[in-house]
């Protein structure tokens, strides 16, 4: 029997190898079948089909079938998928325990304290980074707004205020409450926009204005520019410049300023 690549490319999105995959889908197809059958049907070798076989019944996708000779069955790929959720659930909360536990230890602290050590001695020009993709880019961005202590000027495009409401609310709401100053800025055109601008008004000052830039300045220190308009550029292909430079800052604080206050005319 075969399955389509692509087939078989998908399955594995269940968690799966390249052989376990070919013998979960021969089994499928067959209902039940001996571990010497489905060999050949999936074309695995029969010096690893049994381990495989075995490692499939350990994840839940089979079932060993009594008698002689063994053979196996399939389970359904419905009830498969809810248990790899509720798997991939249980993983998930048990990895977030873990770092939550590591927050509270003092290997953490130390850690901090190698990173800030070691960050003092590098060379402002070292740190300047290009970053490509807009999840990356706002990845990024996640941290600097984590870590802001003073200040936060976001200058941005009509569809980039609705992404920023959408992306960092929470943050910037727990940046607010720790005294950090937000202040946004962007095109408010449409409802989506205006929405978007309503609700981040509970955390920051926003202001209406032509999108002239996309740029990001945090505590008068870390900017981040965009390079591209993002009306035109593929989110893949999106790009970015960080710099940890007070002068750099300084000039992008003062084209935001600008901006702002020519609104506010």
């Amino acid at each position: 029997m075969l399955v389509q690549k692509e087939i078989l490319e998908q399955v594995r999105h269940f968690g799966l190898n390249s052989y376990e995959s070919r013998l979960w889908t021969a089994l499928l197809a067959k209902g039940a079948a001996t571990a010497g059958e489905l060999s050949d049907m999936a074309n695995v070798p029969r010096s690893r089909a049994y381990d495989v076989l075995e490692s499939l019944e350990r994840k839940g996708f089979i079932m060993l079938k009594v008698g002689k000779p063994i053979k196996y069955i399939a389970v359904s790929p419905d009830a498969v998928l809810d248990r790899v959720k509720k798997r991939i659930a249980e993983e998930a909360d048990e990895k977030r325990g873990s770092l939550d536990k590591l927050r509270k230890t003092d290997l953490l602290a130390e850690l901090n304290m190698l990173y800030k050590n070691g960050i003092d001695v590098v060379e402002p020009f070292e740190l300047a980074t290009s970053i490509k993709g807009r999840k990356a880019i706002y990845n990024h961005l996640e941290g600097l707004i984590r870590n802001s202590g003073k200040s936060i000027n976001i200058m941005t495009s009509q569809a980039g205020i609705v992404r920023k409401k959408d992306s960092f609310m929470k943050l910037l709401k727990k940046a607010k409450d720790r005294g950090v100053k937000v202040r946004i800025a962007a095109p408010i055109a449409g409802q989506e926009s205006a929405r978007a601008a309503s609700d981040l008004r509970s955390v920051a000052e926003v202001f209406d204005c032509p999108g002239a830039a996309r740029f990001c300045v945090v505590d008068s220190s870390n900017v981040m520019f965009m390079i591209f308009d993002d009306a035109e550029v593929n989110p893949l292909y999106d790009s970015a410049i960080s710099v940890t430079s007070p002068f750099l800052a300084s000039s992008f604080e003062k084209m935001f300023a600008s901006y702002t206050r020519k609104i506010g005319k």
